[in-house]
C-alpha cells in the first residue's frame, strides 16, 4: 500500500506544479476565465471530456453496467451526439460569441436579468453540486487506502482550489490534460485484462445469450424489469434527448470560448466526441465483466451498494502490484477535472457578470483594472473551495442530512426548466429576448407539480415522465412565444439580429487576439509534465511482477511517453509557425515605414 500512497502523493505534487507554473501566462481577466482564448484544440478537446465524466462514471454508472448492462451507453450516446454537434456547427458558434463566460453568451441572447439570474443561480447551486463530488470522491480513496476521511477531504480540496487559484484556466486546462492520459491509459489497460481475463470479445458477448443475464443485459428492456421503469423504450428515448439538450444549449458555451477560433473549437469537439465514443466502450466493459466473473464476491462483500464497487473491484483483481495507485489517481482525475472546470467557470461569472453589476448598481462605473479583477478572481476562488469543503464536511458529520435530496429536488424543479429555455433560444432564432422566464415558467410547473405529487401524495413519477411533460411545457410555450415575436422592440430585434451576426462572423486570431509564445509553449509545458509522470510510472518496474505485468506497466509508461512526444513534436512546429509568422509581419512593417519615408 505504501506504493499507492507515493503515487498518489507525486501525481498530485505534479498538479500543483502545473498549476504554479501557469501562473507566468494568467495577467488578466480573460487569460484567468478563458485562457485568452488561445488554446489549442488538443487541449481543449481532453478538458471538455474531462469535464463531461466524475468518479461517478466508475461508482453509479460503473454500477447501471453492472446490473443492467449496455443500456446506459443511451446516455453516452447523447453525450457524443452532442459533441458531433459541436464539431458541425456549435463550436464554432460558441467561440465566435467572443465572450468570456457562458453567462455573457446568455445576456447577448436573452438579456442582463436573465444573464443575472443565471449566474446567481450557478453559485449558488455549484458549491452543494462539487461537494458531492468531493465528498464521494474522499469516501472512495478513504476506503481503498484506509486513510482517515476528513483529512483526504481537505487534501483535495486544498489542492483543486490552489492551481485553480494560482493558473486559472490555463492550469485547469493543463492539469485536465494530465489527467486524461493518466485516466485513458490506465482504462484501456483494465478493460483490456478484463477481456483477456473472460477470453476475448466473443466470450464476452456470449455472455450476454447466458440464462442468468439475457434478460438483465438487453439493451431494451420491458418495462417492470427495473425499477422506475429504466432502460426502456421510452426511458431511452427521453434521457437521449435530456442529455442531448444540456449538450447543445447556450450553457455549452463555456467548453468553447477558450479555443484560438471556431476552426480550433470545432476540432476541439471532435476531439471530444472520438475520446467519448472510445470511454463509454472502455469504461463499461469492465464492470459487465465483473458481473459476469465476479457477482457472488462483489454482491457479498458487504458493503453499502456493492454494484459501486464492481469497477474498483475487478481493477484490483487484475491490475499489476503497483498500478492500483495509478487506477485511484484516474478516479482522482475524473472528479477533480470536474471540479475544477466548474470551479473555474463559477468564478469568471463572478468577477465578469457579477461584480460589475454590483458596481454600478453602487455607481461605481469605472472599470476594474487587469490587477484588481485577478484579485477578484483569487479571492472568489479560495471562498467558493472554502465553502465546496464545509458544504463536503457537513456531509461527513451528518451522514443522514437530507442536502444530497435539497439539491437533487433544485436541479430537477428548476435546474431542468433553466437550460430548455436556453436550448430554444439557440436553435428559434427568432424566439424574442423576453421569451426566457415565460418558457422558464412553464416548464417549472410539471417539474414543481411531478415533485409534490411524488413527495407529499405518494404518487410515483418515473424521471422520463418528468422530463417528458417538462419539453412538452416548455415546447408549447416556445411556439407562443414564437409567435408573438412581432410584439417585441424594435431595439430588442437589432439587438437578436447583431448576436446571430456575430455568431456567425469567423474570428481573425491574428488580429483579434494576436500570436504570442503561449501558442507554443503550452505544448512544451505540458510534454515534460507527461515526461515526469512516465518517468515516475515506469519506476514500478522495480516493483516484483511477472513479465506480463511489466509489459502492462511499460505500456501505461509508454502511452504516456508517446503523447509527451508527440506534443514536442507539435510545439516545435507551432514555434516554427508563429516565428516565420512574426518575421514576416516585422519585415511588413519595415517595408511599410521605408516607403512611408520614401520622397
Amino acid at each position: 500500500m505504501l506504493t499507492e500512497y507515493i503515487t498518489l502523493g507525486v501525481y498530485l505534487a505534479v498538479l500543483l506544479a502545473l498549476g504554479a507554473y501557469f501562473k507566468k501566462f494568467t495577467n488578466n481577466l480573460s487569460d484567468f476565465v478563458r485562457g485568452g482564448a488561445q488554446g489549442r484544440w488538443w487541449l481543449i478537446g481532453t478538458s471538455i471530456l474531462m469535464s463531461a465524466i466524475s468518479a461517478f462514471t466508475f461508482t453509479g454508472n460503473a454500477s447501471a453496467a453492472f446490473e443492467g448492462g449496455p443500456s446506459l451507453l443511451v446516455i453516452y450516446i447523447a453525450n457524443c451526439a452532442g459533441f458531433a454537434c459541436g464539431g458541425l456547427f456549435l463550436g464554432r458558434w460558441m467561440r465566435q460569441t467572443r465572450a468570456y463566460t457562458s453567462a455573457d453568451v446568455v445576456r447577448k441572447r436573452f438579456g442582463v436579468p436573465v444573464e443575472q439570474f443565471n449566474a446567481y443561480f450557478g453559485v449558488v447551486m455549484y458549491p452543494i453540486t462539487a461537494a458531492i463530488q468531493l465528498y464521494a470522491l474522499s469516501l472512495f480513496a478513504s476506503t481503498v487506502l484506509g486513510l482517515p476521511l476528513i483529512p483526504i477531504l481537505i487534501t483535495i480540496a486544498i489542492i483543486v482550489t490552489f492551481y485553480s487559484t494560482s493558473g486559472g484556466k490555463w492550469a485547469v486546462m493543463a492539469t485536465d490534460f494530465v489527467q486524461a492520459m493518466v485516466m485513458i491509459s490506465i482504462t484501456l489497460l483494465v478493460c483490456f485484462l478484463s477481456l483477456r481475463a473472460i477470453g476475448g470479445f466473443s466470450e464476452f458477448f456470449s455472455y450476454f445469450k447466458d440464462p442468468r443475464f439475457a434478460e438483465d443485459f438487453k439493451f431494451i428492456k420491458d418495462a417492470g424489469t427495473f425499477d422506475g421503469d429504466r432502460y426502456t423504450l421510452k426511458w431511452a428515448i427521453v434521457i437521449f434527448f435530456i442529455q442531448v439538450n444540456a449538450q447543445i444549449s447556450l450553457s455549452s458555451a463555456g467548453r468553447y470560448i477558450t479555443a484560438r477560433d471556431g476552426k480550433e473549437a470545432a476540432k476541439a469537439s471532435w476531439l471530444g466526441f472520438a475520446l467519448m465514443a472510445i470511454g463509454s466502450a472502455v469504461w463499461f466493459i469492465p464492470p459487465m465483466i465483473a458481473r459476469f466473473l465476479f457477482e457472488a464476491e462483489i454482491l457479498g462483500s458487504g458493503i453499502d451498494k456493492p454494484a459501486e464497487s464492481a469497477y474498483a473491484y475487478i481493477a484490483m483483481e487484475l491490475l499489476p502490484n503497483g498500478l492500483l495507485g495509478m487506477m485511484i489517481a484516474a478516479m482522482f482525475a475524473a472528479t477533480m477535472s470536474s471540479m475544477d472546470t466548474g470551479l473555474n467557470s463559477q468564478v469568471g461569472m463572478i468577477a465578469r457578470n457579477i461584480i460589475p453589476r454590483i458596481r454600478t448598481m453602487l455607481g461605481r462605473e469605472h472599470a476594474l483594472s487587469p490587477k484588481q479583477e485577478m484579485r477578484i478572481c483569487h479571492i472568489a476562488t479560495v471562498c467558493l473551495g472554502i465553502l465546496i469543503t464545509l458544504y463536503a464536511m457537513f456531509f461527513v458529520f451528518y451522514d443522514e442530512v437530507t442536502l444530497f435530496d435539497v439539491s437533487l429536488m433544485i436541479a430537477a424543479v428548476i435546474g431542468v426548466p433553466l437550460s430548455f429555455p436556453l436550448f430554444l433560444g439557440l436553435w428559434l432564432r427568432k424566439l424574442p429576448k423576453w421569451s426566457f422566464f415565460p418558457i422558464f415558467a412553464a416548464c417549472t410547473i410539471p417539474s414543481l407539480y411531478t415533485f409534490i405529487d411524488s413527495k407529499f401524495f405518494g404518487n410515483p413519477w418515473t424521471v422520463q415522465d418528468k422530463a417528458m411533460w417538462i419539453m412538452t411545457f416548455g415546447i408549447a410555450a416556445g411556439l407562443i412565444c414564437r409567435l408573438l415575436a412581432k410584439h417585441s422592440s424594435q431595439q430588442s430585434t437589432v439587438e437578436l439580429e447583431a448576436f446571430f451576426e456575430e455568431m456567425d462572423r469567423p474570428i481573425n486570431y491574428q488580429e483579434e487576439i494576436g500570436e504570442s509564445a503561449i501558442d507554443y509553449e503550452q505544448y512544451f509545458i505540458i510534454a515534460k509534465a507527461l515526461f515526469f509522470v512516465g518517468a515516475l510510472i515506469t519506476l514500478i518496474l522495480l516493483l516484483p511482477n511477472d513479465f506480463f505485468n511489466r509489459l502492462c506497466v511499460l505500456f501505461i509508461a509508454g502511452f504516456v511517453f508517446t503523447i509527451g512526444a508527440l506534443l514536442w513534436w507539435g510545439g516545435t512546429r507551432a514555434k516554427a509557425i508563429v516565428q516565420k509568422n512574426q518575421s514576416t509581419q516585422k519585415q511588413a512593417v519595415a517595408d511599410n515605414e521605408a516607403a512611408t519615408l520614401k520622397p
